[in-house]
C-alpha cells in the first residue's frame, strides 16, 4: 500500500493486486480489500492529531478486483461529534469501477500524537 494523500479528515491509499493477494476464484481476496479500506480509514480518522480507534466497521463488496489491477481507497470524514467520528471509504479500480464501500465508526482515545503546536496536521 502507498499513501497518496492525507488531509484533515481525508486519506487516499493505493495498491496493486499481486499474485499473493488472489484467492481460488482468481479475484482479490476480500480481506486484502478490507485491509486497504481499513488503512485509509485509519489515516483519515487520525489525521487531526487525535488518537482514534475503530469501534465498528462494515464493508460491502460490489465487484471483483483482479490480478494486476490498481485499487484506490478514498476515505472521507462524514461526521465528527465529540469523541465519535463516522467515515466512508470507497475502493475503486483505475477505470473508476467501485469494488467495495466501507463504513467506519471511530472513537477518540482523548490523546494527541503531538503536543499542540508541534503537529503540522
Amino acid at each position: 500500500m502507498a499513501i497518496e494523500r492525507i488531509a484533515p479528515g481525508v486519506a487516499v491509499l493505493a495498491m496493486e493486486v499481486s499474485a499473493r493477494m488472489v484467492n481460488g476464484h482468481g479475484s482479490c481476496h476480500g480481506g486484502i480489500i478490507f485491509a486497504l479500506a481499513d488503512s485509509a480509514f485509519a489515516f483519515a480518522c487520525n489525521s487531526r492529531n487525535q488518537r482514534m480507534v475503530a469501534s465498528d466497521c462494515t464493508i460491502t463488496y460490489l465487484q471483483p478486483a483482479r490480478l494486476g489491477e490498481r485499487l484506490v481507497a478514498t476515505a472521507e470524514e462524514r461526521a465528527r461529534v465529540g469523541r465519535s467520528g463516522v467515515y466512508a471509504v470507497s475502493v475503486r479500480r483505475a477505470d473508476g469501477g467501485v469494488v467495495a464501500e466501507f463504513r467506519g465508526h471511530a472513537r477518540s482515545l482523548g490523546q494527541s500524537f503531538f503536543p499542540a503546536g508541534d503537529a503540522d496536521v
